[in-house]
């Protein structure tokens, strides 16, 4: 038997939420196995939080380097990885990526010659970059009796695509244009992947963990079969579930004291297991987020989701809000704007009035 305490440590530790990690970004993002990163900054919390010491510059610099690339993988979302893992990871996600653009763009392209409409879109981005509406359009001129649309994302589902710089740099931005991952990282030679391989570095990023909990972060099926054949210790969890981990991962004691951390609105530690009650408390449903609003970025108190925060960054003036769930400790409460005012030196940079609001 192991306690949702217990577990929330353990997933706490390999997500390098408890203790800050001295690794660097390109290897935070590789023990990590990626970051989902569709927003062009927010991720970039994620790493702060995990990392001593890190500056933006670290990161942007790692991207423009093309040490990291984003590109759409594990829920056929864009993560942020490092080349290497885009290499790695694209091929044991490829089925599923094509399969969810099958599902709701394979209707509306019925008769049309798919290997020539990838060698088409393969061949505009290779020789520029371009958005999924200008390649869209383009593709549309060979193809006019189809939908733009499902010709750009069809091209997107079945061929590794990352998202180009300067889109993703600290301080700038760019349209969110494509090319292709062999193009923008050339002939990069890695060590290969199998799928119990993935399942291993997903134990040791987001474990223990039921193989429903696998299939969600990744978006892959039929996993069992592979978690079985593996070699690996076995938990119930306080529902009954059966939890897969690695025999070596680390695991501390559920009474570990848990820091407050700020979490960013895509964070990995609130998306990659069916059952989340490890780290979401009710109370985040209880809160009533406007599903059409921004995305709530979410604090943690001895480990759980225990409030939210939001910023006001001008020219002169930068404002980051705490707005607790429930009354905290205040212990909690200093430690919530300490971190809090931390991180908005690293969010706000120059401004300077800078301050922290708890409500």
């Amino acid at each position: 038997m192991i306690s949702t305490r217990a577990l929330n440590r353990a997933t706490l530790a390999r997500q390098l939420l408890l203790e800050r990690s001295d690794l660097g970004a390109v290897e935070a993002v590789e023990h990590l196995v990626g970051l989902q990163a569709q927003t062009p900054h927010t991720w970039y919390v994620g790493l702060w939080s995990r990392l001593r010491d890190l500056t933006p510059s670290a990161v942007s610099d790692a991207l423009e380097s093309r040490e990291l690339v984003r590109i759409a993988l594990m829920r056929s979302t864009i993560h942020l990885v490092s080349a290497a893992d885009c290499v790695r990871l694209r091929p044991l996600l490829a089925g599923m990526l094509t399969s969810a653009t099958n599902a709701i763009f394979g209707i509306r392209l019925a008769g049309i010659d798919r290997g020539e409409l990838l060698a088409a879109g393969r061949s505009l981005l290779e020789e520029q970059a371009m958005t999924f509406g200008e390649l869209g359009k383009a593709l549309a001129m060979k193809w006019p009796d189809y939908d733009p649309l499902a010709l750009a994302q069809t091209v997107r589902g079945d061929t590794p695509l990352v998202q180009v710089t300067p889109r993703g740099l600290w301080g700038r931005s760019g349209k969110a244009a494509h090319t292709t991952a062999s193009r923008w990282l050339g002939d990069l030679e890695v060590s290969e992947l199998t799928l119990a391989g993935m399942v291993r570095r997903y134990l040791g990023a987001l474990g223990p963990a039921s193989v429903k909990d696998v299939q969600t972060w990744s978006g892959l099926t039929r996993l069992s079969e592979v978690v079985e054949g593996m070699d690996l210790v076995t938990f119930t969890d306080e529902n009954g579930r059966e939890l897969f981990d690695l025999p070596d991962a680390p695991r501390p004691d559920e009474d570990t004291p848990a820091p407050v951390r700020f979490l960013y609105d895509f964070d990995n530690l609130l998306l990659s297991h069916a059952d989340r009650s490890r780290v979401v408390t009710p109370r985040v449903k209880e809160q009533n987020f406007d599903p059409h609003g921004p995305i709530p970025r979410l604090v943690l108190v001895d480990g759980v989701t225990a409030g939210a925060w939001t910023t006001e960054i001008g020219k002169e003036r930068a404002v980051l809000r705490v707005r607790p769930f429930d009354p905290w400790p205040v212990a909690a409460r200093d430690e919530a704007e300490a971190e809090g005012a931390r991180l908005l030196a690293f969010l706000a940079g120059d401004v300077e009035d800078q301050r922290v609001e708890t409500g």
